[in-house]
Order: C-alpha cells, then sequence, then structure tokens
C-alpha cells in the first residue's frame, strides 16, 4: 500500500461526480474544499454533494483567514508583462484584466505606501506600489500569468489581522452542523488563533488543522502544535512572507515538530504545479515530492492542479506513482530510532499516557518482527501516536466511529480502519485478527501487536500492549 496519503482540491475542474469518484480510484485520500472562492451557500452545496459521492472519503474544509483575494481574472491565464502599468482599485464580484485588479478587500489598498510590494498568487508575479490614491498605480517587477480569483499578499503590516477574521466567523457558524472532517485555518501566527477558531466552531469532533505560513507562525510553532491536531505547511505564502532560500528547512522542520508530537503534517502547494496544464511534471516537481516523503511527511498535496488543471485525474496518478517510490527508499528503522518525542501542555494524561504505550508497542513489533500493529481508538489518537514512528509493518486501526475512520486518512500508514463497537481487549484482538488474516497480512503463527485500554484504564487512554500469535 501507498502509507503516505494524498490530499486534492476540489474545483471547476474536479468536482463532477464521474471525476470525483475517478479521483478516488487513482488513491486521493483526502477532499480539500477551499471556502476562499464563493459564498457560504455554494460553498455548503458543494460540501453536501461531495460527502454524498464519497462518503468513506475526508473532507477537509479550508478557511481563508486574512488573506485578499483579486477580482476573477477568468478561467483562461492572463499575463502580466513585465514594466506595465496596473491599477489596483478596491471592488467585490468585478473582473480583473492586466491593467485593473480588483482588491476584495475594504480599507486595504488606502494603508499601502510608494514603494511596497503587491505579490500575486504564490509570489511569482509581483508589482511595485508608484503612487497612492483612490485607485493604486503599480507596475509589473516579476512578470507571468495568472488566473482564477489569486491572492493578493500585502506587507505584513498591513495584515494584521486576529483570528477567526469576521469573515471567517460567519463560515464557522455555517459549518457547525455540517458533516466534514477536518478545518484548515490559515495564516495561524499563534496558538491562541487555534483555541479561538476551535471556540467558535465549537465542534469537538472536527480534527483542527494550522496552516503555517508566516514568520509568526513559525516563531510560535511549538504553541501552535500544541493547540492543533494537524499542521499544513503552506509553502506559497511562506514563500512570500520569507527569503525563498528558506522554505525548504522550514518544512523540514515543520514536519519534524508536527510529527513528534503525533500529529498528521500535510505538505502542500505547487507540487505538481506544471501538470495544471502539462501532461508530465517537471524533473524538479517529482524530486520536491519525493523528498516531502522523504522528510517524513503524512501527506502531500495538490491544490491547482487538480481544482482547475486539464487532467485531475492523471496529475493524482502521477503523484501515486512518485510517492510509491519514494517510500521505496524510506529508512523506517531510522526514522523511528531518531524521533524526539514530545508532549505538549495541552494534551491530556490519556494522550501522553497513549504516546508512551506507543513507543513500548513499536519497539516489540520492530523486535519480533510483527507483522501488523492494531490500534483500537475513539478519537483516532492511538493510531496517530504509533503512525509518528513510521514503522514498516501496516497499521489497521479499530474504531467505533465512522468520522475517526476518514479522519485517519490524513494519517500516514493508516492501511486500513475497521469499524466495530467492541469495547472488550479480547474482543477487539479477535477482530483485529480475523480483519488480518482476511485481508492476506496475517497467516497462522505470525505475530501481532495490539494497543487498546485495559479494564482498569478505561477506553478512554490505551494503555496496554498485548503480543498475538495468530492461531
Amino acid at each position: 500500500m501507498r502509507r503516505t496519503r494524498i490530499v486534492a482540491t476540489i474545483g471547476p475542474a474536479s468536482e463532477g461526480a464521474d471525476t470525483l469518484r475517478r479521483l478516488v480510484e487513482a488513491g486521493v485520500d483526502v477532499f480539500r474544499l477551499s471556502m476562499a472562492h464563493g459564498d457560504i451557500p455554494s460553498s455548503l452545496e458543494r460540501l453536501r454533494r461531495v460527502r454524498a459521492i464519497a462518503p468513506d472519503i475526508g473532507i477537509m474544509i479550508d478557511i481563508p483567514g486574512p488573506k485578499i483575494r483579486a477580482g476573477s481574472f477568468g478561467t483562461s491565464p492572463v499575463v502580466l508583462n513585465a514594466g506595465t502599468t496596473v491599477e489596483l482599485v478596491e471592488g467585490f464580484g468585478e473582473t480583473s484584466s492586466a491593467e485593473r485588479i480588483y482588491v476584495e478587500r475594504e480599507g486595504v489598498l488606502n494603508l499601502l505606501r510608494s514603494g511596497d510590494r503587491v505579490h500575486i498568487g504564490d509570489g511569482g508575479v509581483s508589482l511595485m506600489v508608484s503612487e497612492v490614491g483612490e485607485v493604486v498605480t503599480t507596475h509589473v517587477t516579476s512578470a507571468g500569468p495568472v488566473m482564477g480569483k489569486p491572492g493578493l499578499s500585502l506587507p505584513s503590516s498591513i495584515m494584521n489581522d486576529s483570528l477567526p477574521t469576521p469573515d471567517d466567523r460567519a463560515r464557522l457558524e455555517a459549518l457547525r452542523t455540517e458533516d466534514f472532517d477536518i478545518l484548515a485555518v490559515s495564516f495561524v501566527r499563534s496558538g491562541q488563533d487555534m483555541i479561538n477558531v476551535r471556540e467558535v466552531l465549537n465542534r469537538p469532533d472536527v480534527m483542527m488543522m494550522a496552516k503555517i505560513e508566516t514568520p509568526e507562525g513559525i516563531e510560535n510553532l511549538d504553541q501552535i502544535v500544541d493547540a492543533s491536531d494537524s499542521i499544513m505547511v503552506a509553502r506559497g505564502d511562506m514563500g512570500v512572507r520569507l527569503p525563498i532560500e528558506e522554505v525548504p528547512h522550514m518544512q523540514k522542520l515543520i514536519v519534524r515538530h508536527g510529527i513528534r508530537g503525533g500529529r498528521p503534517v500535510v505538505v502542500a502547494t505547487q507540487m505538481l504545479e506544471s501538470m495544471t496544464h502539462a501532461q508530465v511534471p517537471t524533473r524538479a516537481e517529482v524530486t520536491d515530492v519525493a523528498n516531502a516523503v522523504l522528510d517524513g511527511a503524512s501527506c502531500v498535496m495538490l491544490s491547482g492542479e487538480t481544482a482547475i488543471g486539464d487532467d485531475p485525474v492523471a496529475t493524482v496518478t502521477t503523484m501515486d506513482r512518485i510517492v510509491r517510490r519514494a517510500e521505496a527508499s524510506f529508512n523506517n528503522a531510522l526514522w523511528g530510532e531518531s524521533l524526539e518525542l514530545r508532549n505538549f501542555a495541552h494534551d491530556s494524561q490519556a494522550h501522553r499516557i497513549t504516546a508512551a504505550i506507543s513507543g513500548a508497542a513499536w519497539r516489540a513489533a520492530m523486535e519480533e518482527n510483527a507483522v501488523a500493529i492494531v490500534a483500537c481508538t475513539r478519537s483516532g489518537w492511538t493510531a496517530r501516536a504509533i503512525s509518528r514512528f513510521r514503522p514498516p509493518m501496516p497499521i489497521v486501526a479499530i474504531s467505533p466511529s465512522e468520522k475517526t475512520s476518514r479522519q485517519l486518512r490524513t494519517s500516514w500508514g493508516i492501511d486500513h480502519v475497521v469499524v466495530d463497537p467492541a469495547q472488550d481487549i479480547d474482543a477487539l484482538c479477535d477482530v483485529a485478527v480475523k480483519d488480518l488474516v482476511e485481508r492476506g497480512i496475517a497467516r497462522s503463527g505470525d505475530n501481532v501487536v495490539v494497543m487498546a485500554g485495559s479494564e482498569s484504564g478505561g477506553t478512554a487512554v490505551t494503555d496496554t500492549v498485548r503480543f498475538v500469535v495468530v492461531p
């Protein structure tokens, strides 16, 4: 099986029922739906439609935070040429062009000053402000094509909104009764940002994912990991707000910090960007995806490639091939041996005990050549705790929750989730062994390591490691 998961962003190119089904067949584990495009009712309609078509796939909802968007350039690329003049005008629902870009945010243009830089999208196209008035006049310093509704990155002194923004608060209130699994929060700068968003959403059943994309987010990385359930390395805005040469090093840092705390980490942005229109990726993109796998990322994510690309299914198929080949070179034993474990202040005592037990389970499985590790889990934490060791054998989770099953699709190496209401540890072991035998993973005489809660410890904490020999 492929152990690193694939996240695909859904957009106009991929939201059809047939394409969604083909994406699942190609290997997508999680669908990402961005609420940065379109109004709340249309976003909810898309969410419900995707859930109906793909009931077993994880759904990630991405809220935009204080990100500023340009008015749409349409579905065909619009080229901004170096040296040309471009006007920035406040406006909503307007169509942007190579001569005039509408800025969908009130009261920010008058904060710009002559000499400020404005980056479009992931920073490939840049403007410099030359004159500020009712209309802001700029000229293009870095040329290139733009399309859709790209983000606009303004100086950080202007982008000082607290989270959640008023617009995001409205989105969170609308999402309170919807069926989704993960909430990705943009421009997280502190642990308090995640706490604030979590309180507004008020959905303990939803995993909270912090997107790290600002210098403040990196500076406060530990407290953000502490307050989050998972992490995203959002390299697009990170590459605009940090020196570009820092991005690969920050990626490795964030992945390591997140994984050692048992938080799944997604690496995102421009992974196979050329495949938005090309049939094959560049060699550099292939290397980038492979390096993310070798860094230990839990998931790799496709954005525009599947949202607006010419062939979303082919892009996922290509990523699947690259990931599988990279995993063949991953040193599982070295990763587990060198992993510096970390518990955080917000982790409950039950989580800390489970994290400690997972270390014993990993060691036992490695030393006795177990054919699988079984994690009995309600919330998914037990499975995520063992997943961080990146064991070479399959990890099978048993949970009573369908939602937990979908959320575990962001976790590295979870081979399979059995949804079963059994509580007794003996019954859970029987369920696990039966599943492993039926799927050809275990045979008579094989060793299986099972992590579960004992009768004395209760189901809320995993405090037992049991060695099972398949009869």
